[in-house]
């Protein structure tokens, strides 16, 4: 199978310019692609987990991928499915996201060697851009009345469009203008929600030098339930293993819906579909074997095999004994105590990332979905005391959510 076709297979490929001569391009190696990465943290997320598993599935391939870090774009900030606006980073903010951006990416696709990956940053073209120039050899190939119709723009019109988020589809589209002329750069591969922002390039490449370039959308990670994946309780799965464990991006791959298992390894794992067609006939407690394969595999792609081991043994003896080696970890102050020393078991939820409130918690310990080290709590005014949080103890809510609780 071309490897196209597997893309097709597995259900990456949303929206394209031209099948056939994007097909003809990548499947010789002949494609140039970029795909934009705005330094909106300082770490990478679930959500452009798919984007960088693309790029190293079309590297193997023979194309050449540029990755374009947004240090130019980041000064304004993509509008595209936000109902408000970005918050402002500082420079000095922007060039640091852009260089742990850049170390993270490492472990995806090679930047040395055969066909090796470009990384480019748009601030080394954009900053240095003439407004009037601006306006008039780019502006001037815009139609307002077609911008304000692009889908990135929809949910920003309802609580009103700043004129900065405005000029965002402008720029990103002369970032390909720009990659064209000097680098060659062929294609762009973006979310699909970038489809408006990426007609637009091509559009002013052939107005501007006469030539075609093509664009081709990514499929959304999407769950059964329509959400975008990659975020939990505590806010979006990062890449770094500072601010996401790899115990807890291996949980929350092993607790993905028994309707996503199957798409996910798909879309983003490197097993072969031959492989993945024998688990889709799993059905009942079989699917979680296909889960812990998943797990495995994405935690192994992003933090190594090591690692990757260490939280598949950490997950089973945590479903076995309850052992807290490796588990992720809530560490408390004296200050979180009160006047006795003790926390209360709805606080320590909250504190754990295990509950969202106080309403929340109190719900999980009245409907018995709550214990410590094993045993149940059933009263929401449960005190947990200091001597107990010396050498840790684990708050387990539910079957599959674990934290092991320390006093520093």
């Amino acid at each position: 199978m071309q490897i196209y076709d597997e893309l097709v297979a597995r259900g990456l490929i949303a929206q394209v310019t031209d099948e056939d001569e994007i097909k003809e391009l990548i499947n010789t190696g002949k494609a140039k692609f970029y795909i934009g990465f705005d330094p909106t943290a300082d770490s990478l997320h679930v959500g452009h987990f798919m984007a960088l598993c693309l790029m190293k599935r079309l590297q193997m391939a023979g194309n050449q991928p540029f990755v374009l870090l947004g240090g130019g774009t980041g000064y304004i900030g993509d509008p595209s499915g936000r109902s408000d606006m970005r918050t402002m980073m500082t420079p000095e903010t922007i060039e640091h996201n852009c260089e742990c951006f850049k170390k993270q990416m490492e472990r995806f696709i090679k930047f040395d060697g055969d066909n090796p990956a470009i990384a480019v940053n748009n601030a080394d073209w954009l900053l240095k851009l003439n407004y009037i120039d601006v306006l008039r050899e780019v502006g001037a190939h815009f139609s307002v009345n077609n911008m304000l119709r692009a889908e990135c723009y929809k949910q920003r019109m309802e609580k009103g469009l700043s004129f900065l988020e405005f000029n965002y589809m402008i720029m990103q589209s002369y970032d390909f203008y720009h990659l064209f002329k000097e680098y060659g750069c062929n294609m762009q591969f973006g979310g699909d929600d970038q489809w408006s922002n990426m007609l637009g390039g091509t559009e002013l490449i052939r107005r501007k030098l006469g030539k075609d370039a093509f664009a081709m959308t990514i499929t959304l990670l999407m769950n059964s339930e329509g959400k975008k994946m990659g975020k939990t309780a505590n806010g979006a799965v990062w890449l770094d293993p500072n601010k996401t464990t790899p115990f807890d991006f291996y949980q929350y791959w092993r607790n993905v819906n028994d309707a996503d298992v199957i798409k996910c390894l798909k879309m983003l794992t490197f097993l072969s579909l031959e492989e993945i067609s024998e688990m889709e006939k799993y059905e009942g407690q079989q699917l979680n074997q296909a889960k812990d394969v998943l797990a495995f595999e994405l935690t192994k792609l992003v933090h190594g095999e090591e690692e990757a081991l260490k939280a598949r043994d950490a997950s089973k003896a945590l479903f076995s004994s309850g052992n807290a080696a490796n588990m992720p970890e809530c560490v408390l102050s004296e200050n979180d105590l009160n006047e006795e020393g003790k926390i209360g078991i709805l606080t320590a939820m909250v504190k754990a990332g295990l509950a969202a409130s106080n309403g929340e918690a109190r719900r999980n310990v009245t409907q018995g979905g709550v214990s410590l080290d094993g045993e149940k709590v059933s009263e929401p005014t449960y005190m947990i005391d200091k001597e107990n949080l010396k050498n840790g103890i684990v708050l387990k809510r539910g079957k599959k959510k674990f934290v092991k609780i320390i006093l520093s």
